[in-house]
């Protein structure tokens, strides 16, 4: 009886593992494998041009008329700035350096830090007054005390804009008020933007203060998007009639940094408040799809040696290449694995090679599409050998031929 029980018991749990058999080995194959992200197409937004970028591959990852030159608005207080974040880092003023208000910065019109006539103010007060109440009085005043005249200080914005690679880009004043020879475009103010975010770390913070008083009046920053998402720390909006509603704005998350450029978008709103809103819902969209859809990978860093090349006629037979900068790529979310990287070098070296020299280039392609680019260079330098060394490469080229 005992072992009838046994033999039951052993059958019934048996016919239990069957029915609930566990995810193994054996019938993995069976179960559908994860399938890779899908990267749908970024849904047309309501605005004349507008660009994301990756900050630190700076890939373009979403664009309509990038390089389309348009009114700039108060976005030209960008390079404003950067003018003077060049002159604090080249210990030409400080931040507490004072400059006095003409009656030219005080009669400004438009948005105002409202200054007072023939007042003294600190570069630091007055960065605040250009880039959260946008205050073109604030703009006139940095650009006089700086440079003597609003006009000197155009042709530094121009300088610097030429320096920076911004081809489509033209200042006429500080401020951004109407002018027809001032233009620049998203993809110009999405590279300025990195370019400050880059070079100016220990100033980008006032681009994410929300407020600011002054004269005891206080104002708010207008780019909404400071509150809409906490990622969000800057960087500048800009509206005139001509321009429509216009922002340049970043966001961080994690270690990824996105920069995201709506200009001319519309107004579908009868308030500015609203206006303002909904610009920040458009920029919101595009960083949020760049976030979703993107990874940004480090695959190379500066100096580091990637691969060798054959010196002829050198002191060395061979020396280390590499790259001056480290090198990011921008890749839709899971396709990292499918990277390839080949290297492209002229067929004949000869010294001397100079530290630094470029010598061929890093091509970087996923599937068939080039992804990045970037110059290898000399990582160590090799003079011209002696005659004994030049004597055995040339008869060692001989019997190569």
């Amino acid at each position: 009886m005992r072992k009838s029980v046994r033999r039951l018991f052993l059958v019934f749990s048996t016919l239990l593992s069957f029915l609930f058999l566990p995810l193994t080995a054996a019938n993995a194959a069976q179960a559908p494998s994860a399938l890779p992200v899908p990267i749908p197409q970024m849904p047309p937004l309501s605005a004349k041009s507008y660009v994301l970028m990756d900050y630190q591959s700076g890939q373009i990852l979403v664009e309509k008329n990038p390089n389309e030159h348009m009114a700039p608005a108060s976005t030209t207080k960008l390079m404003t700035a950067y003018v003077v974040f060049q002159e604090l880092k080249a210990g030409r003023i400080t931040l507490d350096t004072k400059f006095r208000v003409s009656e030219k910065a005080w009669r400004q019109g438009g948005s105002r830090m409202f200054l007072k006539l023939g007042s003294d103010v600190t570069v630091n007060n007055l960065l605040q007054g250009l880039l959260i109440p946008s205050g073109n009085d604030a703009a006139m005043t940095l650009a006089q005390g700086i440079a003597g005249t609003s006009d000197a200080f155009v042709s530094l914005m121009n300088s610097y804009a030429k320096h920076l690679g911004l081809t489509d880009t033209h200042y006429t004043d500080p401020t951004g008020l109407p002018n027809p020879g001032l233009y620049t475009s998203a993809l110009d103010l999405a590279k300025l933007s990195r370019a400050i975010i880059q070079q100016f770390p220990e100033y980008y913070h006032y681009f994410s203060e929300k407020q600011f008083a002054w004269n005891n009046i206080k104002q708010y920053n207008y780019n909404k998007l400071l509150w809409r998402d906490s990622t969000s720390d800057g960087l500048k909006t800009g509206y005139t009639t001509e321009a429509g509603y216009c922002l340049a704005a970043s966001a961080k998350r994690g270690d990824t940094r996105m920069i995201a450029v709506i200009m001319g978008a519309n107004q579908p709103k009868a308030s500015s408040e609203a206006n303002y809103l909904n610009l920040a819902r458009l920029n919101g969209a595009l960083l949020n799809y760049g976030f979703r859809f993107y990874s940004t990978h480090k695959l190379y860093d500066a100096g580091q040696s990637m691969t060798d090349a054959r010196i002829w006629e050198g002191a060395k037979q061979k020396i280390q290449l590499g790259l001056a900068k480290t090198l990011y790529v921008t890749v839709p979310s899971g396709q990292y694995s499918r990277l390839k990287a080949e290297m492209n070098l002229p067929g004949k070296l000869k010294a001397p090679i100079a530290k630094g020299q470029p010598i061929g280039e890093v091509v970087v392609k996923l599937g068939d599409r080039v992804v990045a680019k970037a110059p290898l260079v000399a990582l160590e330098a090799d003079a011209r050998g002696n005659l004994w060394q030049r004597v055995r490469d040339t008869v060692l080229q001989w019997f190569k031929k």
